[in-house]
């Protein structure tokens, strides 16, 4: 039965109200910062209980502007640092000691208007999935959040992104056997987040909206009197403002910034394979001299040269790495699904008044 159920995969997961609570606010608090923590919970055919969550210690950075990147880039290595290790493993000891799940099933970070796909964010991963295969990461995106609906999702790498990870090879060649792609890196797990029975109890006794829309009419003053009529809710005109939403202006130009990105790494890519033609080139050509040699050499009785001189001579350029180009085009994908939620609303506003833009 125990190995039956470690062979169930990850279905979903079931995220307690007061976990969401505890990793909005420790987010929220470090905003700009990158905050991570650890998720505790355990594994139930295929949906994964988180009923806790704890940060990592905070390091003590300056908050100026110049270490800003200094203190998020600390923070977002804290899960595999070798301290943090130590503390989560004191913290789950002391939350067996009170007879509180105390199974690490992941970790939790923060993220900025999309912007969590890196190399540390795969790193800290890798870290958790290489020991239990049932553990995730927590993204919660505070700017987004900051406008009223919480945005939290769930990942894990996939098992094809998980070997080749190990193997550390991520060159054309065998990207080209193993058909891994920008879309394989990581995996979705859908959410869901429970309440305790106490809170949904007062949830319940939450009075509701009357079950008719029509109202009686008071029959005298008693009457109204007794129950004064409720003015209602002013109008909202938000909904009518055609300026555009700013975390669309927020998110297309981080969308630039990692298409440009992807350029450069394009570039290195393409350099490398000038050089490697170039040297290609230069190696043909010694061994085509060699073997003119050697055929002289032949034919006056003498004894030919070794022909494979060439792999002291020359040095093949190593090719770079395709992981950061895979995790930016990743990325790229993230901001432009974006993007495409954004303009739903923006674009019918645009197609309402398009009269009014049209010059006459």
């Amino acid at each position: 039965m125990v190995d039956t159920q470690r062979d169930v995969p990850i279905k979903s997961a079931l995220i307690e109200a007061l976990v969401v609570m505890k990793i909005v606010k420790h987010c929220s608090s470090q905003f700009p910062t990158t905050a991570t923590g650890s998720i505790v919970g355990m594994d139930s055919n295929g949906v994964l209980e988180i009923t806790n969550a704890f940060p990592f210690p905070t390091i003590d950075v300056s908050t100026t502007d110049s270490h800003q990147n200094d203190a998020s880039s600390l923070a977002a290595a804290a899960p595999r640092a070798k301290a943090n290790i130590v503390y989560q493993n004191e913290m789950i000891k002391h939350l067996k000691e009170v007879n509180v799940d105390a199974n690490n099933v992941g970790w939790y970070t923060s993220a900025t208007m999309g912007n969590f796909i890196n190399l540390s964010f795969v790193e800290n991963q890798y870290h958790y999935q290489r020991e239990n295969d049932k553990t995730v990461a927590l993204v919660h995106d505070v700017s987004r959040s900051s406008q009223g609906a919480l945005s939290l999702r769930a990942f894990k790498l996939s098992t094809e992104f998980m070997a080749a990870y190990k193997e550390a090879k991520f060159t054309t060649d065998s990207l080209q056997k193993s058909k891994l792609t920008f879309k394989d890196i990581v995996v979705e797990v859908p959410i869901v987040v429970h309440n305790s029975h106490l809170l949904t109890s007062f949830l319940h006794q939450i009075p509701a909206s009357p079950d008719s829309a029509e109202i009686p009419l008071p029959a005298s003053l008693d009457d109204i009197r007794r129950d004064p009529a409720k003015i209602p809710a002013h109008p909202s005109f938000d909904t009518l403002d055609l300026s555009i939403d700013p975390f669309l202006e927020k998110t297309c130009d981080l969308l630039l910034d990692s298409i440009e990105a992807h350029y450069t790494d394009l570039n290195n890519h393409q350099y490398y394979q000038r050089q490697l033609t170039r040297e290609q080139f230069k190696i043909t050509q010694w061994q085509t001299k060699r073997k003119a040699e050697n055929a002289a050499r032949v034919a006056a009785k003498q004894q030919p040269l070794p022909e494979d001189e060439w792999q002291r001579l020359f040095k093949l350029p190593q090719e770079p790495s395709r992981l950061e180009g895979m995790l930016n085009a990743r990325q790229v994908e993230q901001y432009s699904k974006q993007v495409d939620g954004f303009t739903a609303s923006i674009t019918a506003k645009m197609f309402a008044v398009r009269g009014n833009l049209l010059p006459e």
